[in-house]
């Protein structure tokens, strides 16, 4: 398998930012006549994380995640970070062409 990070281009700053999952989000429950006290961590999903870079990104994630589900599979690393899983090389290859074409710069992949 081949693990490449993915970055977006910043909205403000214009540099490439990349986002990383820095602790599980917590899931709890409101209920009208009693208190739950019940806290569930969960991990989100490299297909969660991407969408959650809308704003920070130049280009609209939903387009973005698109193109990427054709040629690689989303995940999250193990520090966190976005990245994209390929089988092999040519997949690889033809996400980077594809990126490039659609979205320019705005869109990058790096080791």
């Amino acid at each position: 398998m081949i693990h490449l990070r993915l970055f977006g281009r910043c909205r403000i700053y214009h540099d490439p930012v990349s986002p990383v999952l820095k602790a599980p989000a917590e899931i709890g429950w409101d209920a009208w006549f009693r208190t739950i006290d019940l806290v569930t961590p969960q991990k989100l999903k490299g297909r969660e994380l991407l969408l959650r870079t809308r704003g920070w990104w130049t280009v609209e994630p939903s387009d973005v995640l698109d193109i990427v589900e054709e040629h690689g599979k989303l995940v999250v690393g193990e520090k966190g970070e976005l990245m994209v899983e390929f089988t092999n090389q040519k997949a690889l290859e033809a996400l980077s062409t594809s990126l490039s074409e659609r979205f320019g710069d705005q869109v990058l992949l790096a080791p």
